[in-house]
C-alpha cells in the first residue's frame, strides 16, 4: 500500500507539472506582445571585421542616406533585442544600424578569446567607420554591455567625427559588483559578495537548461525584470540567454567585475541620455547618478517606474521616444557636420 500511494502522488506531482507547463507556454502564446517579438525587421546585411579580425554582423533598417541610430546591445543579447526600437525608428524615418557584438548572435567569437570591454569599443569603432559616411554624424545607444562599450569607445576614439548624441541604458562603469541587488550582503562581507558575484553569476560557465520552464522564467524575470514585463517579453530575452555560449556568457561577465571606466565619461562630449531602472537588480539607479554626475553634456537622467534592467524591452515606447528626440536634435540635414 505504501508503495502504491508513493507511485500515485509521483503521478499527480508529474500531472501537475505537465498541466502547470502547459498553462506557462499559454501564457506566452495568449500574450499579444508574442506577436512583435516573434517577427523581427529583416534588415540589408552587413559584415564588419573589427581592429583585431573578430567579423561583425550587423543589419541595416530603414532609408539610406537617413539620420543614422546605431543600437548596441548587451550582455548575452543579440541585435533582435532592440526589435522595438528596430521597427519604430525605421518607420519613423530613420535609417537604424544593430549589431552582434562579438561572440553574441551571428558575430564570430572574438579574435584571441579577447572579450575584455576594451575590445567592444573597438568594435565599435568598426561599425561606425563602416555605416556613418565622412562628415556626417550618428545617434549611438547602447543597453548594458553596451553602454559600457559605447564609454569604451569614447575614451580613445574622437567623439564628435561620428557620434552627435548618445543615449546608456542600465549600465554601469564601475562597481558593478558592490553596488548589484542580486546578492544582497552586509558591507562587512563584500569579500563574499564579490565571490558569489563573480564566480556564481557574471563568471559562471555552466551550460544553462534548453528548454524554458516556469521555474526558469521565475528566475529571469527576478534577476532582469521589473514587474510590469510580459511573459513573451521575459521568453524573448530567455532565448537569447540560452543561445549565447557559456564561455562567451563567463568571459564577457569576467571583464565587466574589472570594469573601470568613470575617466572615459569627460570625453563624452555630446548630449547624452541616462537612463535606469527603478527596480534594476543588475545596475541599480545608483549607477546612473554616477554616469550622470561625470558627463559634460547630460541632456537628461531618467528613472523609469516598475522597470528593471531591461528597459528596451520593458519601455519601448519611451525608449524610442528619447532615441526619436536625440535624432531631431541631432538636426534634420542626416547629421551632417558644418564645414
Amino acid at each position: 500500500m505504501l508503495w502504491g500511494s508513493l507511485a500515485a502522488g509521483a503521478g499527480a506531482l508529474a500531472t501537475a507539472g505537465v498541466v502547470g507547463q502547459r498553462r506557462f507556454h499559454k501564457r506566452i502564446a495568449d500574450d499579444p506582445e508574442r506577436a512583435v517579438l516573434t517577427k523581427p525587421s529583416e534588415g540589408r546585411q552587413l559584415a564588419i571585421s573589427s581592429a583585431d579580425g573578430t567579423a561583425l554582423h550587423a543589419e541595416l533598417f530603414g532609408p539610406e542616406h537617413a539620420a543614422t541610430v546605431v543600437l548596441v546591445h548587451g550582455w548575452t543579447e543579440n541585435l533582435e533585442y532592440w526589435t522595438y526600437q528596430i521597427r519604430a525608428l525605421s518607420e519613423h524615418g530613420l535609417q537604424v544600424v544593430a549589431y552582434d557584438l562579438r561572440g553574441h548572435g551571428n558575430s564570430a567569437p572574438a579574435s584571441e578569446r579577447d572579450y575584455s570591454i576594451e575590445r567592444f569599443g573597438e568594435d565599435l569603432e568598426a561599425v561606425l567607420q563602416a555605416v556613418v559616411p565622412e562628415r556626417r554624424r550618428a545617434v549611438v545607444a547602447g543597453h548594458s554591455l553596451g553602454a559600457m562599450a559605447i564609454a569604451a569607445w569614447a575614451g580613445d576614439h574622437d567623439v564628435k567625427r561620428r557620434v552627435g548624441a548618445a543615449a546608456f541604458m542600465n549600465t554601469g562603469v564601475g562597481d558593478l559588483i558592490a553596488q548589484q541587488l542580486l546578492v544582497p550582503v552586509p558591507s562587512a562581507a563584500q569579500a563574499v559578495n564579490k565571490t558569489i558575484a563573480v564566480h556564481g553569476f557574471l563568471g559562471n560557465r555552466a551550460p544553462l537548461p534548453r528548454f524554458s520552464t516556469p521555474l526558469t522564467a521565475d528566475l529571469i524575470r527576478y534577476v532582469a525584470f521589473g514587474p510590469a514585463a510580459s511573459p513573451a517579453q521575459v521568453a524573448f530575452y530567455e532565448r537569447m540567454l540560452i543561445s549565447c555560449p557559456p564561455d562567451v556568457r563567463a568571459s564577457v561577465g569576467i571583464a565587466m567585475s574589472e570594469l573601470e571606466l568613470d575617466d572615459a565619461l569627460p570625453r563624452l562630449t555630446v548630449p547624452t541620455v541616462v537612463i535606469a531602472g527603478e527596480n534594476d537588480r543588475m545596475t541599480p539607479p545608483s549607477h546612473a547618478l554616477r554616469i550622470a554626475d561625470k558627463l559634460p553634456q547630460l541632456e537628461q537622467l531618467i528613472v523609469l517606474d516598475d522597470t528593471g534592467h531591461m528597459a528596451p524591452l520593458e519601455r519601448p515606447e519611451v525608449i524610442t521616444k528619447v532615441l526619436q528626440g536625440l535624432a531631431t536634435k541631432l538636426g534634420s540635414d542626416a547629421g551632417v557636420m558644418a564645414a
